[in-house]
Protein backbone atom coordinates (compact mmCIF):
# COMPACT_ATOMS: atom_id res chain seq x y z
CA UNK A 1 0.00 0.00 0.00
CA UNK A 2 2.82 2.44 0.84
CA UNK A 3 4.16 1.98 -2.72
CA UNK A 4 1.31 4.18 -3.95
CA UNK A 5 2.03 6.99 -1.50
CA UNK A 6 3.42 10.24 -2.82
CA UNK A 7 6.81 11.24 -1.43
CA UNK A 8 7.51 14.44 0.47
CA UNK A 9 11.05 15.71 1.07
CA UNK A 10 11.32 17.85 4.21
CA UNK A 11 14.40 20.08 4.40
CA UNK A 12 15.28 21.89 7.64
CA UNK A 13 18.46 22.23 9.68
CA UNK A 14 16.48 21.83 12.93
CA UNK A 15 15.55 18.19 13.55
CA UNK A 16 12.60 19.15 15.79
CA UNK A 17 11.01 20.99 12.85
CA UNK A 18 11.50 17.92 10.68
CA UNK A 19 9.90 15.75 13.37
CA UNK A 20 6.84 18.03 13.49
CA UNK A 21 6.36 17.86 9.71
CA UNK A 22 6.94 14.10 9.61
CA UNK A 23 4.31 13.72 12.33
CA UNK A 24 1.82 15.67 10.21
CA UNK A 25 2.58 13.96 6.90
CA UNK A 26 3.67 10.37 7.53
CA UNK A 27 0.12 9.00 7.67
CA UNK A 28 -0.56 9.92 4.04
CA UNK A 29 2.90 10.20 2.49
CA UNK A 30 6.33 8.65 2.37
CA UNK A 31 8.52 11.28 4.03
CA UNK A 32 12.24 11.76 3.39
CA UNK A 33 14.30 14.46 5.04
CA UNK A 34 17.50 16.43 4.64
CA UNK A 35 19.28 18.65 7.16
CA UNK A 36 20.95 20.94 4.60
CA UNK A 37 20.55 22.28 1.09
CA UNK A 38 23.25 20.21 -0.61
CA UNK A 39 21.74 16.98 0.71
CA UNK A 40 18.28 18.14 -0.36
CA UNK A 41 19.46 18.70 -3.94
CA UNK A 42 21.12 15.28 -3.95
CA UNK A 43 18.00 13.51 -2.61
CA UNK A 44 15.72 15.38 -5.03
CA UNK A 45 17.86 14.33 -7.99
CA UNK A 46 17.73 10.60 -7.24
CA UNK A 47 14.98 8.12 -8.08
CA UNK A 48 12.44 7.87 -6.70
CA UNK A 49 12.20 11.63 -6.72
CA UNK A 50 10.02 13.45 -4.21
CA UNK A 51 6.64 14.62 -5.43
CA UNK A 52 7.02 17.81 -3.39
CA UNK A 53 9.64 19.53 -1.23
CA UNK A 54 8.98 21.41 2.01
CA UNK A 55 11.96 23.72 2.35
CA UNK A 56 13.16 25.93 5.19
CA UNK A 57 14.70 29.26 4.20
CA UNK A 58 17.21 29.91 6.99
CA UNK A 59 19.85 27.18 6.92
CA UNK A 60 23.63 27.19 7.13
CA UNK A 61 25.40 26.76 3.80
CA UNK A 62 22.85 27.10 1.02
CA UNK A 63 19.72 28.88 2.19
CA UNK A 64 16.30 27.75 0.99
CA UNK A 65 16.08 30.35 -1.76
CA UNK A 66 19.43 29.21 -3.19
CA UNK A 67 18.35 25.56 -3.00
CA UNK A 68 15.11 26.33 -4.82
CA UNK A 69 16.94 28.27 -7.53
CA UNK A 70 19.32 25.35 -8.10
CA UNK A 71 16.43 22.87 -8.23
CA UNK A 72 14.56 24.98 -10.77
CA UNK A 73 17.64 25.36 -13.00
CA UNK A 74 18.16 21.59 -13.23
CA UNK A 75 15.82 19.88 -15.74
CA UNK A 76 15.86 16.75 -13.55
CA UNK A 77 14.34 18.58 -10.55
CA UNK A 78 12.72 21.65 -12.12
CA UNK A 79 9.17 20.27 -12.01
CA UNK A 80 9.20 19.32 -8.31
CA UNK A 81 6.98 21.81 -6.46
CA UNK A 82 8.64 23.60 -3.55
CA UNK A 83 6.73 24.91 -0.55
CA UNK A 84 8.73 27.16 1.74
CA UNK A 85 8.16 26.46 5.44
CA UNK A 86 9.84 29.21 7.43
CA UNK A 87 9.74 31.53 10.41
CA UNK A 88 10.26 34.49 8.03
CA UNK A 89 6.77 35.93 7.97
CA UNK A 90 7.27 39.25 6.21
CA UNK A 91 5.98 40.04 2.74
CA UNK A 92 9.46 40.63 1.26
CA UNK A 93 10.57 37.08 2.07
CA UNK A 94 7.31 35.56 0.87
CA UNK A 95 7.62 37.39 -2.46
CA UNK A 96 11.24 36.21 -2.74
CA UNK A 97 10.06 32.63 -2.25
CA UNK A 98 7.74 32.92 -5.22
CA UNK A 99 10.37 34.72 -7.32
CA UNK A 100 12.81 31.82 -6.99
CA UNK A 101 10.19 29.27 -8.01
CA UNK A 102 8.30 28.27 -4.88
CA UNK A 103 4.64 27.33 -5.28
CA UNK A 104 3.56 28.18 -1.74
CA UNK A 105 4.79 29.70 1.52
CA UNK A 106 3.87 28.50 5.02
CA UNK A 107 5.03 30.27 8.15
CA UNK A 108 6.11 28.63 11.40
CA UNK A 109 4.79 27.59 13.76
CA UNK A 110 2.92 25.41 11.29
CA UNK A 111 -0.75 24.55 11.52
CA UNK A 112 -1.10 20.83 10.73
CA UNK A 113 -4.33 21.24 8.76
CA UNK A 114 -2.77 23.98 6.60
CA UNK A 115 0.33 21.91 5.87
CA UNK A 116 -1.77 18.85 4.98
CA UNK A 117 -4.13 20.81 2.74
CA UNK A 118 -1.42 22.63 0.84
CA UNK A 119 0.74 19.54 0.34
CA UNK A 120 -2.28 17.60 -0.92
CA UNK A 121 -3.31 20.42 -3.27
CA UNK A 122 0.14 20.86 -4.81
CA UNK A 123 0.71 17.12 -5.25
CA UNK A 124 -2.69 16.77 -6.96
CA UNK A 125 -1.88 19.75 -9.19
CA UNK A 126 1.48 18.21 -10.12
CA UNK A 127 -0.22 14.93 -11.05
CA UNK A 128 -2.77 16.73 -13.23
CA UNK A 129 0.04 18.66 -14.94
CA UNK A 130 1.91 15.41 -15.62
CA UNK A 131 -1.20 13.74 -17.09
CA UNK A 132 -1.86 16.76 -19.25
CA UNK A 133 1.72 16.70 -20.56
CA UNK A 134 1.39 12.96 -21.33
CA UNK A 135 -1.87 13.55 -23.21
CA UNK A 136 -0.33 16.42 -25.15
CA UNK A 137 2.60 14.18 -26.11
CA UNK A 138 0.20 11.46 -27.34
CA UNK A 139 -1.81 14.00 -29.32
CA UNK A 140 1.36 15.35 -30.93
CA UNK A 141 2.44 11.82 -31.85
CA UNK A 142 -0.99 11.07 -33.32
CA UNK A 143 -0.88 14.29 -35.31
CA UNK A 144 2.63 13.53 -36.57
CA UNK A 145 1.49 10.05 -37.64
CA UNK A 146 -1.54 11.47 -39.48
CA UNK A 147 0.65 13.99 -41.31
CA UNK A 148 3.07 11.24 -42.38
CA UNK A 149 0.34 9.34 -44.26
Amino acid sequence: MSDNKSTVLVVDDVSENIDVLIGILEINYTVKFALDGDTAIEVASKEPQPDIILLDVMMPGLNGYEVCEKLKLDPVTAEIPVIFVTALDDLKNEVRGFEVGGVDYITKPVVPEIVSARVKTHIEFKKVKQKLAEHMQKLEEMLDNKLDI
